[in-house]
């Protein structure tokens, strides 16, 4: 092993550099990328001054720890935004919609339409074809009000 790490080239680095960005390619988190990122920058040095491969190591994890920790904090001061926040959310989506019964609120439960299909709603009694409001979620419940 030490034989090896006496031998590093810039090429070795370059290397290491890619087959890290092809690991970042397959298992995507934003964690390879930077590793992949020092090792570039060692190679880039090693081709402009000749470095001793402790430092070579050294720098290595350096630049990648360092990196890492940037990434980490612009993340955190620059979190991601959605044009539709809730696109996997689906009932959650429904929240502020207005709907029509397809069955009327009796004792507290009901139908309403919903694209193409019913849901199960909760609310004050109302008659079949009352529009209503949906006011929150429970689970495949729709809470709603008359609209």
């Amino acid at each position: 092993m030490i034989d090896f790490a006496s031998n590093l080239h810039w090429w070795h680095w370059w290397i290491i550099a890619a087959l890290l960005g092809i690991v970042e390619a397959f298992a995507p988190g934003a964690v390879a990328i930077w590793f992949a990122a020092a090792a570039l920058v060692v190679g880039a040095l090693l081709l402009v001054i000749p470095i001793p491969w402790q430092l070579q190591l050294v720098l290595f994890v350096g630049l990648s720890v360092a990196a890492l920790l940037v990434w980490r904090n612009y993340k955190g001061a620059h979190p991601e935004t959605s044009e539709q926040p809730q696109l996997n959310q689906r009932s959650a989506q429904y929240i502020g919609q207005v709907y029509r019964l397809s069955e009327p609120i009796v004792q507290g439960y009901g139908k309403a339409f919903v694209g193409d299909g019913a849901w199960k709603v909760r609310g004050p009694d109302l008659p079949a074809g009352a529009s209503v409001r949906v006011r929150a979620v429970e689970g495949a419940l729709l809470i709603v009000e008359a609209a």
